[in-house]
C-alpha cells in the first residue's frame, strides 16, 4: 500500500498523489513530498523506486529484501539510504522482535518502506502531520528526524518493563525458587541480547547522522539527531545493567537451589544418624543363633528394649540440636 503527502510553502497539504503529481513534486525544490510504502509488492517496488526516483539497484534490492538487516546508512550522493529498526512486542514482552524501517531521504522527498501493516511510530508521525503540519516545514531531514525520534522512544517502555519484572523476579527467586523463573530469566536474557544487537548498529547510524557532512541533513537537525543518539546510548548502557541484574537473579536462583538442598540433606542426615545405631541394637537382637541376651527371658523385656532405643534417639536430638546442626 502506498501512501503519500505533500506540501508547499504556499499551499495546503495534498494526500494520495498520483503517480503524475508525484513527478511534479519531486520538481519542486521548495516542497516536501514524503511517500509510506507498506508490504510493497513488485509493481509498486516497480514504479515508485525504479521508475519515479531511480534508486540505486543495491538499495533497492535492500529495501525489499525480508530477511533480517543490520542497520546502516549509505550515502548516495544525491540522498542516502537508511535501515533502521522499530520494536515490536507480543504477548506478556516474552516475545520481543523489530520491524525493519527503511529510509530514502533526499533534498526535497523522503521514502520509508515497511515490510508491516500500520507501524505505530510511523501512524503516530502520520496522524500529527494530519494535525499539524509544522514537521513537514522543516524539511525532509527533520521529518525523518521525527519517525526516528518515535521509533526509538517505544524502546524505552520495553526496558521500564523488563525492569520491573527483573524486581519481582528476584523477590521471587529469593523467597520460592522454582524452574519457571529461572525459565523466565533466560528468556528475558536472550530479549536483552537480541536488543543489544540491534541497539548498537543503530546507536553507530546516528553518531553518524549528528556528525557528518550530510548534505540534506542541515546543521540545525544535526542537534535533533544528536538527542537520539544519546537515548540509545542510554538505552545500551540500561541493557547492560539489567543483563548484570539478570546475572544476579541467575546466581540468587542457584545459590537457593544449594541452600534448600543443603538443608533437606542435613534433614535426612540427621534421620539417618539417629536410626543407625538403633539399626544395629535390632540387627544384634535379631540374629538367628540360639543365644541367651539378657532382655529375652525378662517379664518386660520388650518394653526396656523399647525404652534403651527411645533413650538413644533423644539423647541424639538433644546433642544435635545443642551443636545447632538443626
Amino acid at each position: 500500500m502506498i501512501r503519500s503527502i505533500y506540501i508547499h510553502p504556499h499551499q495546503e497539504k495534498t494526500f494520495n498523489l498520483s503517480e503524475r503529481e508525484m513527478r511534479s513534486a519531486l520538481k519542486d525544490a521548495d516542497g516536501l513530498l514524503w511517500i509510506n510504502i507498506e508490504n510493497p509488492t513488485q509493481s509498486e517496488a516497480q514504479t515508485i523506486l525504479h521508475d519515479l526516483f531511480q534508486f540505486h539497484p543495491l538499495a533497492v534490492e535492500d529495501a525489499l529484501s525480508s530477511g533480517y538487516q543490520t542497520p546502516k546508512i549509505d550515502d548516495f550522493g544525491s540522498y542516502i539510504f537508511l535501515i533502521m529498526h522499530a520494536i515490536r512486542v507480543q504477548g506478556d514482552y516474552a516475545d520481543i522482535d523489530t520491524v525493519e524501517v527503511n529510509f530514502f531521504m533526499g533534498d526535497n522527498y523522503l521514502v520509508t518502506i515497511v515490510h508491516h501493516e500500520k507501524l505505530p511510530p510511523i501512524e503516530a508521525v502520520w496522524e500529527r502531520i494530519e494535525k499539524d503540519d509544522r514537521i513537514l516545514q522543516n524539511g525532509s531531514d527533520f521529518l525523518a528526524h521525527a519517525i526516528l525520534d518515535s521509533i526509538v522512544d517505544d524502546y524505552l517502555p520495553v526496558l521500564d518493563r523488563l525492569d520491573d519484572e527483573l524486581e519481582t523476579l528476584e523477590d521471587l527467586v529469593l523467597a520460592r525458587p522454582q524452574t519457571r523463573l529461572l525459565e523466565r530469566l533466560l528468556e528475558i536474557k536472550h530479549s536483552l541480547i537480541f536488543l543489544r544487537r540491534v541497539i548498537s548498529p543503530q546507536r553507530e547510524v546516528l553518531n553518524r547522522m549528528s556528525r557528518d557532512e550530510y548534505p540534506m541533513i542541515d546543521q540545525q537537525s544535526r542537534i535533533y539527531y544528536r538527542d537520539i543518539y544519546d537515548h540509545l546510548v542510554r538505552f545500551q548502557d540500561l541493557i547492560e545493567s539489567l543483563r548484570d541484574v539478570v546475572g544476579s537473579g541467575m546466581d540468587i536462583y542457584l545459590n537457593s537451589t544449594s541452600l534448600r538442598l543443603n538443608e533437606i540433606m542435613k534433614a535426612l542426615t540427621v534421620v539417618s544418624t539417629i536410626f543407625l545405631p538403633l539399626s544395629f541394637i535390632a540387627g544384634v537382637y535379631g540374629m538367628n543363633f540360639v543365644t541367651q541376651l539378657p532382655p529375652y527371658e525378662w517379664p518386660f523385656g520388650i518394653v526396656i528394649f523399647w525404652g534403651i532405643c527411645a533413650a538413644i534417639a533423644t539423647g541424639m536430638l538433644l546433642y544435635f540440636k545443642r551443636r545447632g546442626w538443626f
